[in-house]
């Protein structure tokens, strides 16, 4: 099942037990498959048009009088669009608006370089009061989206819309939001990644177990706030790192690592991300190899840092 339909199926069935919940769409209604979601609820669902500031603004004005509104659009239009907009009628006024971005970074395929927001994990993680999370599969994102209504502030999720392989078992996963999980344990070197790219994670450590090396593998679903106890225990075992995000190598997931562990832990932490550059169209295979972004970058990635820890020094 694609992600987008998971999203929709969630979403009607929070509405159904909440009737303070509205959605607003800025024209992708279709794109997104909340269409399903207007159709069910056409009285509790809003399409603003192509005017994407107007919709954080008519989402804030709903939230301010009680309703709980969750906005869906492209991730670029959903963040980069209305920066102003999240920081100021959003985020600075402290109202409970959900903002759902689809299709970031290179899941955007054949939207093209404009529709690949590579830097909105660093646009808002930069926002005081922001809250930032990306589902990695089916079950995270129903989880997760259960587990966002229930936050009483607003929260970013980042997501693809179409089909990723289940990673998690539903029957047996326990989310928590604000806690990141250890995929897979080991003592030679930390893979801490999210979203699409927690798979290519999981395939690395498998390549990697192949020559004797033992990976553990953190999927860190909530970028903000960082689960820093987590992340600082792992690296505190393997004394090394590789982070890998479907995001700039800038202002992301890296970064926040880095920034957590500063005056905590000095080790080496290299990246797997977009190399500061934009987008451009092709299908996913393909951005994933033209971009690095697979499980063969990671493996190598996870060599350099594991070589970077053999002569590892730290200036007093």
């Amino acid at each position: 099942m694609w992600m987008r339909e998971i999203m929709a199926q969630t979403l009607i069935s929070l509405m159904e037990r909440d009737p303070d919940m509205v959605l607003l769409d800025a024209d992708l209604s279709s794109a997104n498959g909340t269409g399903a979601v207007h159709r069910r609820f056409p009285e509790r669902t809003f399409n603003v048009g192509v005017a994407e500031q107007n919709l954080v603004c008519v989402a804030a004005g709903l939230a301010s009088y009680g309703f709980k509104p969750y906005i869906t659009s492209f991730t670029p239009f959903a963040t980069r669009r209305v920066c102003d907009q999240l920081a100021i009628s959003v985020l600075y006024a402290d109202l409970n608006v959900k903002v759902i971005g689809t299709d970031p970074g290179i899941a955007a395929e054949l939207n093209g370089g404009t529709h690949m927001s590579m830097e909105d994990i660093g646009v808002l993680r930069s926002i005081p009061g922001s809250v930032i999370f990306e589902p990695s599969d089916g079950v995270e994102l129903r989880l997760g989206l259960q587990a966002m209504h229930e936050y009483p502030r607003s929260v970013y999720m980042r997501t693809c819309r179409k089909e990723l392989c289940d990673l998690h078992d539903p029957d047996t996963y326990s989310f928590d939001l604000l806690r990141a999980d250890v995929m897979r344990e080991g003592r030679d070197v930390t893979i801490l990644s999210s979203g699409l790219m927690v798979r290519e994670a999981l395939e690395a450590a498998a390549q990697l177990s192949e020559e004797g090396v033992e990976a553990e593998v953190i999927n860190v679903h909530t970028i903000k706030p960082l689960d820093a106890w987590t992340i600082l225990a792992s690296l505190q075992k393997t004394g090394c790192a590789v982070a890998a995000e479907n995001h700039n190598v800038i202002g992301g997931l890296r970064s926040a690592v880095l920034e957590a562990l500063a005056d905590q832990l000095r080790v080496p932490v290299t990246a797997v991300g977009v190399e500061d550059t934009f987008g451009e169209v092709g299908p996913l295979s393909y951005l994933k190899e033209r971009f690095g972004l697979n499980a063969q970058a990671v493996v190598r990635q996870a060599r350099r840092a594991m070589d970077l820890k053999k002569n590892w020094r730290c200036i007093p």
